[in-house]
């Protein structure tokens, strides 16, 4: 018994440390907020941390964004939330064709460091993610 406590508490906390950790604006490394200031002038940011990244969460033109970046201050990602009705014809024809019958809950559009746009759709608790083209490229959990 105590060893399947002692287990439970070691996964517990495994998993705690896993999800993002909300992060006081003053514990994040001064080379993030200032790359954040120069790619996002006048933004307010609420930071959060996984897996070593550090994550700005914040609204451009009244849209939910995210900005990821790595310890040096590198932007990695940034990631805007869109209308669904904003998502390309050929990425929702492809979901009506393979998720028959699932709605999409939440569209974003992620734009990678090197200029490199990529599509997300939520579809059934899962991030479907296309190419700029509308080509699907894989599925993973929400």
């Amino acid at each position: 018994m105590k060893k399947t406590l002692v287990f439970c508490i070691a996964i517990t906390a495994i998993s705690l440390s896993l999800q993002a950790q909300k992060v006081n604006d003053a514990k994040v490394p001064a080379s993030i907020k200032l790359s954040f200031a120069k790619q996002y002038p006048g933004s307010t940011a609420k930071w959060e941390k996984e897996n070593g990244k550090y994550e700005a969460n914040f609204k451009v033109n009244g849209n939910n964004t995210s900005a990821t970046y790595d310890v040096n201050g590198m932007l990695i990602e940034s990631e805007t939330d869109i209308k669904i009705s904003d998502l390309p014809a050929v990425i929702t024809s492809y979901i009506k064709e393979h998720y028959k019958g699932s709605v999409i809950k939440e569209a974003a559009k992620i734009t990678k460091a090197d200029g490199t746009v990529n599509y997300e759709a939520e579809v059934n608790h899962k991030d479907l993610i296309f190419d700029v083209n509308g080509k699907f490229i894989k599925e993973q959990k929400d």
